[in-house]
């Protein structure tokens, strides 16, 4: 189980690396469109195809990652009037039960939109640019897959007692 757990967390790793990729992308690109349309009147069409590709990818990217450093916020004051065996099971039983099949289910539908987009060369049909669509969709995919793994280790981690009491996980 713990190799399992470890490739989880290098995956979610990996993904937040993209992700930091995918920032740098973001701000040269909203730099690069600040200066074509302020400074020499000619702003480009794509733009704005990037800007909230780039933001959606860097969100479900980093996610999973956040979630395994437990960067997500909580509200806890209940949690913490518990017994920390009880909290990790009611944690694991949240994560594992509610959190990971709903997930799961989003996952689903992402990898089938990307597959759509990619069989029938989907491109954006609001945009000038009309950029494909299945790059994004896939990343997106990948990113929902890989916070769908990353709940599912947190609850096993919970149920198996290597959550702390502070929610923090143990090295």
């Amino acid at each position: 189980m713990s190799a399992l757990f470890k490739a989880v967390d290098a995956f979610s790793r990996f993904l937040s690396r993209i992700a930091e990729a995918v920032a740098l992308i973001l701000v040269a690109s909203m730099i690069y469109e600040v200066a074509a349309r302020y400074v020499f009147s000619a702003p480009t069409i794509w733009a704005f195809d990037i800007s909230y590709m780039c933001t959606g990818t860097l969100f479900v990217l980093g996610a999973a990652h956040a979630l395994r450093q437990d960067a997500h916020v909580r509200i806890d004051f209940l949690a913490q009037k518990m017994p920390p065996r009880l909290r990790q099971i009611i944690e694991g039983i949240v994560f594992v039960v509610l959190l990971a099949p709903i997930y799961g289910g989003l996952s689903w539908f992402g990898i089938t939109r990307a597959w759509r987009a990619f069989t029938t060369s989907e491109v954006e049909m609001v945009s000038p640019w009309a950029p494909l669509m299945w790059p994004f969709y896939s990343l997106l995919a990948i990113g929902l897959v890989a916070f769908t793994l990353q709940i599912l280790i947190h609850g096993l981690r919970a149920f198996g007692g290597t959550v702390d009491q502070d929610f923090q996980l143990k090295a």
